[in-house]
């Protein structure tokens, strides 16, 4: 049986949750707004009967503090299968079937570090190795991808990117596909933070140019590059042994 990860109520109680170092960013007037606009759409929409994901549409502002973020990676919005979205960006539990987009990053991953265990579906470990794992819309409908697109979360998930990148420490930006790449205009240009962008990861993109994603070196060089300023490397991969075994068989 799927994971249980509807999203039931408004987003009030969500946004009542929120650590105050992210909510701040989104009181903004024009965010709140937009929020204003995007909880009247899931309140509507949940009355009709519509079925909408993830259970936990911030959970990604819970796994860690803006002034903890190292590695900033972009998706566009949550998987629109049950039991797949979880509120982090490519990432699923473990006991679902691994989404394509997640089986390329993983296949990177495994080429950038050989005979090291790739991580399992649930991407939580690098959350709180400060990698925030952020889609630019964060919720959708059963069946219907991109369907609250274009609805207001980009003002929302614009004004946390902006305030991820003016936190004083160095990060990296990992911008795959044009949608993620559009939000490159967001960050200062003092050349403060590493870039890197290729195609999005996805089967249909992730071998073509002129920046395939098979092939980016994006996991290596985020690492070279934190060790440069001073920083932590993040592990990308699991350690267990049983985990890289079932892993074997998973991409």
């Amino acid at each position: 049986m799927p994971n249980d990860n509807r999203l039931t109520t408004s987003l009030a109680p969500h946004l009542a949750r929120l650590p105050d170092a992210w909510a701040a960013a989104l009181r903004e007037p024009t965010v709140a707004q937009a929020l204003d606009s995007l909880d009247a759409l899931i309140i509507r929409r949940l009355a009709e009967g519509a079925t909408l994901y993830p259970a936990q549409p911030f959970r990604a502002l819970h796994d860690l503090a803006p002034a903890d973020v190292r590695v900033v990676i972009l998706g566009q919005d949550p998987y629109h299968g049950p039991g797949q979205a979880q509120g982090l960006a490519f990432s699923v539990p473990d006991d679902e079937r691994r989404p394509p987009s997640l089986r390329n990053i993983l296949k990177e991953i495994a080429a950038e570090y050989p005979g090291v265990a790739v991580a399992a579906n649930d991407l939580t470990p690098w959350t709180r190795q400060g990698v925030l794992l952020l889609n630019t819309s964060l919720t959708v409908e059963d069946g219907q991808p991109a369907s609250h697109a274009k609805r207001g979360w980009e003002h929302v998930t614009d004004a946390l990117i902006r305030l991820v990148a003016r936190e004083p420490h160095p990060k990296v930006f990992l911008l795959w596909g044009a949608h993620a790449q559009a939000k490159q205009a967001l960050l200062p240009a003092d050349n403060r933070h590493l870039v890197l962008t290729a195609n999005h990861p996805s089967p249909l993109s992730a071998l073509r140019p002129p920046q395939p994603f098979l092939g980016c070196g994006h996991f290596k060089r985020a690492n070279d590059w934190l060790e440069s300023q001073g920083q932590k490397i993040v592990d990308w991969g699991l350690p267990d042994k049983k985990l890289a075994l079932q892993n074997e068989f998973r991409l």
